[in-house]
């Protein structure tokens, strides 16, 4: 009888786990929720005019109808937002974030503070931190491109379950170089061969990553290597290249996205060659224009912005008063030490990729030093439409541009049924001046509203 009764301590554990199990899943409605967007204009990230008055319709995850407000009846059960005299449009996308910066002035000093205080709970804190900022500046799909393997999937786990706030995110773990960074060992990769580099590749397709970034250093071998290992595991790579010879090996070996190319003036314009061999081939560029060359000079003009109440809001006291602390001196930061050279060929350095018609995403190397994630999107699209982008055009490569890099496009990028109910909501147009992209109001991702409208614009059943 005892045995009816009693499980046997290998059926209890196995029990303890399927519980486990079950409690760790999200908690599934009854029915789909049902959500309309109502009344304002619509953008829906193709390079096509504006739907004005119009309706967004989403049910679950997913958008089921957009269409005018006048002929697009919203039918009985659903939650409708208000957005008269708002813009509505894709939520963005930002292709190269660091969640485990926070615009921190000094790597030297950071990363010795996290582990000072705290460590490994110290750095999910941050990271989760800058999530959450970056889903509330409108960004509702991101790339991490350098952090600790272990951390990078807790982070990328938490926000899929709901455990923490923030875009649906691609994590590259560390990544892989012949010459290590300032940063600590755990968050690169070094290697001396293209062997090391395919094995490294390897490891981290085996743990889960979802793109590989080749950082510096690498030869041609190399990016081979890296290439070819990462994409026969469905992988995209990301490489992180200044010089010409680098963009020029890159791009002929294969590599996905071409990160920092022509970025902020870090180095001169590049032969009419490499432009058009990049523009023909059609390779993604995410030149990351603003974080050095015009946030220096930006900050010069108003350096009431590293002060900003709202900002310091969103992050933690004992984390602001450290940031706080490590821009005192701003100016002195050795990270900006070569600023005179680089605002002389910035300008030129964003054109040329502009001017040839090349493939154009926005990253922004969110997180570095006084580049912070509440703002570096709409800065970096300042910057390409200050310098003859098309405001349309930058509102495409925000989003249906990014989702296309990402080799996410049937899923995401526009606004129109079948595609994730990613849709945020602006104060301002857009195309009449972009920089409206820093008023965002409401966020929707996957169907969720995540960031509710101010007082003022109802939200009603």
């Amino acid at each position: 009888m005892k045995r009816r009764w009693w499980l046997t301590a290998a059926a209890a554990v196995l029990l303890a786990a399927a519980v486990e199990r079950v409690l760790a899943q999200p908690a599934r409605p009854a029915s789909p929720r049902r959500l309309a967007l109502v009344g304002g204009m619509l953008l829906d990230g193709y390079d096509a005019p504006p739907l004005h008055h119009a309706a967004v319709l989403i049910e679950g995850d997913r958008i089921v109808r957009v269409g005018p407000a006048a002929s697009t009846p919203v039918p009985e059960g659903y939650t409708v937002i208000d957005t008269s005299g708002r813009t509505m449009m894709p939520g963005l996308i930002e292709l190269h974030a660091h969640l485990v910066l926070l615009g921190h002035g000094n790597y030297a000093t950071w990363f010795p503070w996290i582990d000072r205080n705290g460590g490994d709970p110290m750095l999910r804190t941050v990271m989760t931190t800058a999530a959450a900022q970056l889903l509330d500046a409108g960004i509702t799909s991101a790339v991490d491109l350098g952090a600790p393997l272990e951390a990078s999937l807790a982070v990328r786990r938490d926000i899929d379950t709901g455990k923490a706030r923030g875009p649906r995110m691609l994590m590259s773990g560390p990544w892989i170089t012949r010459t290590p960074a300032v940063f600590p060992e755990s968050y690169q990769i070094a290697v001396d061969s293209p062997e090391a580099a395919a094995r490294a590749v390897t490891h981290l397709a085996d743990a889960g990553v979802d793109v590989i970034k080749a950082h510096s250093g690498l030869r041609r071998e190399d990016y081979v290597a890296i290439a070819e290992t990462a994409h026969r595991r469905g992988l995209r790579v990301h490489a992180h290249v200044y010089a010409e010879h680098d963009v020029r090996n890159a791009l002929e070996t294969g590599i996905d996205v071409l990160q920092h190319a022509g970025s902020a003036g870090t180095a001169p314009p590049y032969s009419a060659a490499l432009i058009t061999d990049i523009a023909n081939a059609g390779r993604p560029v995410v030149i990351t224009a603003a974080h050095r060359s015009w946030i220096y000079p930006d900050t010069a003009a108003f350096p009431e912005r590293l002060q900003d109440p709202a900002l310091a809001r969103s992050i933690p006291p004992a984390i602001w008063r450290e940031i706080q602390d490590s821009t005192t001196a701003w100016r002195a930061l050795p990270y900006f030490a070569r600023t005179d050279r680089e605002v002389l060929y910035r300008d030129r350095g964003v054109r040329q990729f502009i001017e040839s018609g090349a493939v154009l995403g926005m990253g922004t190397d969110s997180g570095t030093p006084l580049n912070f994630h509440t703002e570096a999107l709409w800065r970096e699209a300042k910057v390409h439409a200050d310098l003859g982008m098309s405001p349309m055009r930058v509102i495409s490569a925000l989003t249906r541009v990014g989702a296309t890099v990402l080799g996410r496009q049937r899923d995401l990028g526009t606004i129109e049924p079948g595609k994730l109910a990613d849709v945020i909501v602006l104060q301002g147009n857009p195309l009449f001046d972009v920089t409206a992209l820093a008023h965002v109001e409401t966020v929707v991702k996957g169907g969720v509203i995540e960031k509710r409208p101010a007082t003022g614009q109802e939200v009603r059943r």
